[in-house]
């Protein structure tokens, strides 16, 4: 019930409040929610199951190879030959190390090891640099042509590896790069920084220009800002890139069996000719493939949250 002054005589007459819509009491315009019911809270707890089941199925499909290899790697050869990976499950007793001993005792195997690292680090930090000054200058410096040329890396983006294999092996082959593992990381080099910086320069171009101007009016040089301001804001951007590019190379054959000879091949190609002269010794493959399957891991596991950063730049503003 409400008081209303009448105008003019000053007299109060009461008004009877109107009853709620819905029944609710308390502060005008408060309203209740009806909570969900045990059958809706019944669907959301059998869809969120359904859905972990399916991705805990998925996970096992997809970890499913590698456990095998890896356990293939701690049998002997016997074992391999005579029943299949599974079967060691139900007899640990008999895996054990002495295959990752004879390759690792193999100059061979271990030459080309480290042929990888020297190709696959070399060429992910020059394209990762190399892009990062592009990517900048792209967008933010001005200079005469500056659109045009970030077309041509564009266009070169759709330029398929297989058509430059041939005229650039006999380029390399007349100044003297062909077989070498300076050749190896220049072609890489080349045929990654299209994609490089594009990518980063799509992310570089995000960020605020007041930060940048601010930063010049302070008397800072664009040197200053592309180490102080650029790199730090970019590096989820560069994080990934540098894991594309990573395991890009680390897992290249086609490069390596064109322009790298016996004394340059990487552990993709050493691997390679392997089961091509000795047919399938599974083991000296599943443990020579699980060391090179175990350090782009790492790499990625290491890079992971900046990775993830860079993956969901720019998916929510």
């Amino acid at each position: 019930m409400t008081i209303q002054h009448t105008a003019g005589t000053g007299a109060e007459t009461a008004v009877p409040r109107p009853p709620r819509a819905n029944g609710a009491t308390g502060a005008p315009g408060a309203s209740r929610r009806p909570g969900p019911s045990p059958a809706g809270r019944a669907v959301a707890l059998l869809r969120g199951g359904l859905v972990q089941g399916v991705l805990v199925v998925v996970a096992l499909v997809w970890l499913t190879p590698t456990v095998g290899l890896f356990v293939s790697s701690l049998r002997s050869s016997d074992d391999n030959a005579a029943s299949g990976w599974w079967t060691a499950l139900t007899r640990p007793g008999t895996l054990g190390l002495h295959s990752y001993r004879a390759i690792l005792s193999d100059s061979s195997i271990t030459h080309a090891f480290w042929n990888t690292v020297l190709i696959s680090v070399p060429a992910t930090l020059a394209v990762v640099l190399l892009a990062a000054l592009a990517g900048y200058a792209f967008a933010w410096l001005e200079f005469p042509g500056r659109d045009w040329v970030f077309l041509v890396v564009i266009g070169m983006l759709v330029v398929p590896v297989q058509i430059g294999l041939l005229p650039v092996a006999k380029l390399f082959g007349e100044v003297g790069l062909f077989g070498t593992i300076p050749g190896v990381v220049l072609f890489h080099v080349a045929y990654g920084l299209p994609f490089a910086i594009f990518l980063l320069r799509n992310y570089f171009a995000e960020i605020p220009r007041e930060v940048l101007e601010a930063a010049r009016m302070d008397g800072g040089s664009e040197w200053m800002i592309f180490r102080r301001l650029i790199i730090p804001m970019g590096r989820p951007a560069i994080a990934s890139l540098a894991i594309f590019q990573f395991l890009w190379v680390w897992n290249d054959m086609l490069v390596a069996l064109i322009f790298a000879d016996a004394g340059s091949q990487p552990l993709t190609v050493a691997l390679q000719s392997q089961m091509r002269q000795f047919g399938s010794n599974i083991d000296v493959l599943a443990p020579g493939a699980f060391l090179s399957l175990i350090v782009p891991l790492l790499v990625f596991f290491a890079f992971q949250r900046h990775f993830v950063e860079g993956v969901m730049a720019g998916s929510v503003k």
